[in-house]
């Protein structure tokens, strides 16, 4: 005796191929979307010390940003979820030779001077090497204020921040990337590929 296909056994056969279409399009576009930001990511500039001694790479779609202390270098990341742009730093100090400090003096150094932002709180610091070179990295928080004025809307934003200090030669380098908490997780990511790239002369 011959069924014939109920109405619901056809529309399920219908909607099946539908919801297949679906999935392959979203499929498609989440492939294209990652292909392009690998490229977009893979993309690099080059930064050297004009002084010779110092050379890092970091993303090309970075761009330069301003700050009020003598950095070697400070740029950062347009994309930034955050109103806060994850930025990256690099400073740059000459040592005394005839009295040259530890990594421990210079992370006290440091710990003084990162005591006036806001909110600062040392989180950890360990010993690690930088293109050979002995260095500690460091992570703490802050707090910043988007729009410091008044009567406008602006929420305060916790900043995770990740620090090498180097000893190289008769220099010290502090290599730091700065994230809002949205952002820190990427950040940390690219921060990493970012100092394998460091370039080191005494």
């Amino acid at each position: 005796m011959l069924r014939t296909p109920t109405n619901e056994t056809v529309w399920r056969v219908r909607l099946w191929n539908k919801d297949l279409g679906v999935a392959v399009a979203v499929l498609v576009a989440l492939a294209l979307g990652w292909l392009i930001m690998v490229r977009t990511e893979s993309q690099t500039r080059s930064f050297s010390d004009p002084d010779g001694g110092f050379a890092i790479v970091y993303p090309e779609r970075w761009i330069d940003g301003d700050s009020l202390l003598d950095l070697l270098l400070r740029v950062e990341n347009p994309a930034s979820a955050s109103p806060v742009k994850t930025t990256l730093s690099v400073e740059r100090r000459d040592l005394d030779p005839a009295n040259p400090p530890t990594l421990q003096t210079l992370l006290d150094r440091r710990v003084e001077e990162r005591e006036l932002l806001t909110g600062y709180h040392l989180l950890s610091d360990e010993e690690t090497t930088v293109n050979d070179a002995p260095a500690l990295v460091t992570q703490y928080a802050y707090v910043v204020q988007p729009i410091d004025e008044q009567r406008r809307a602006s929420t305060p934003v916790v900043m995770l921040a990740r620090e090498y200090i180097v000893i190289s030669g008769e220099r010290s380098y502090y290599i730091t990337l700065a994230a809002a908490e949205v952002d820190e997780v990427r950040a940390r990511v690219q921060f990493e590929r970012i100092m394998q790239t460091v370039e080191l002369q005494p």
